[in-house]
């Protein structure tokens, strides 16, 4: 006995079409609101150059003693800008602080809701397991059906790619929180509400920033892959070395990828150690 296949396509395919027509002006002024900013931030870092951006972003881990966290920040910032490639590095970490930003301001308080509710938890968690399971192109797709091709669809797939990490993160890190703690809080009348703000909360913060920083590392390698939708930055010259055949030029653009990751992991991934040390996930 033959079952009739689930026309899964059709129902996508209509439901496309009815939000693409309902949508329109939301898309619009989304479109629109993301491609200011976007503009405004990356205008913002190539503003500064080099030589007084560079001194700027050291000086942050030698006020804080953090001396080896400064020497890979100082050669990693230094190989861009001999690999003259400071200009579309800039346009990546637009895109990234923009994309992770975004993330982390839904990733957060879902990664609350989930370590508080159980209901949502049993919601969110099969959600986040096909998210990650989702192979990165496939959110090129939705993206430019909505938005079209640049900037803008770049940011919201790099966005949806980079959001499960966080969420993870923060949910474990109030789960992980001495019960012990919590029942003496709770014995001296602490709400619900002064419970999560001054007790979980502040304890979760060295696997909130874990979160926080593999958010940003997954939404500069999702951003690189964008560059195929029209995002600009270091990605575009790895499409093109990739498209004429330029293993030179395609190489110096994934030295200079792998640069500002190590520079962003230095800036951002603070744990509870001296250097930057994290806690086991």
């Amino acid at each position: 006995m033959e079952f009739p296949p689930i026309p899964l396509e059709s129902w996508i395919d209509a439901a496309i079409a009815w939000l693409v027509v309902r949508g329109g002006p939301i898309f619009d002024v989304i479109g629109k609101t993301l491609s200011t900013l976007e503009l405004l931030l990356r205008d913002a870092l190539r503003g500064l150059p080099p030589y007084v951006m560079i001194p700027l972003l050291v000086a942050f881990p030698l006020f804080k003693r953090r001396f080896r966290t400064a020497a890979l920040l100082l050669a990693a910032l230094l190989l861009i800008w001999n690999l003259e490639l400071w200009r579309e590095a800039m346009q990546t970490v637009s895109l990234v602080l923009i994309a992770a930003g975004l993330s982390l301001g839904i990733a957060v308080p879902l990664g609350i809701l989930a370590a508080e509710s159980r209901l949502a938890r049993s919601i969110i968690e099969p959600v986040l397991d096909y998210m990650q399971t989702t192979p990165a192109f496939v959110y090129l797709i939705p993206a430019v059906l909505f938005f079209g091709v640049g900037t803008v669809p770049g940011i919201l797939a790099t966005m949806a790619f980079a959001l499960p990490p966080p969420i993870r993160a923060t949910s474990l890190g109030i789960a992980e929180v001495d019960p012990q703690i919590v029942e003496a809080a709770v014995a001296f009348g602490s709400s619900r509400r002064q419970l999560l703000l001054k007790i979980k909360l502040p304890l979760a913060l060295p696997y909130i920033w874990v979160g926080v920083n593999q958010c940003i590392m997954m939404s500069l390698s999702m951003v690189v892959i964008a560059s195929l939708i029209g995002a600009t930055g270091l990605g575009t010259r790895v499409v093109e070395g990739l498209s004429q055949f330029d293993i030179g030029k395609g190489v110096e653009a994934g030295v200079a990828v792998v640069a500002v990751a190590i520079a962003l992991d230095r800036l951002f991934a603070a744990g509870g150690g001296k250097d930057g040390s994290k806690p086991a996930m």
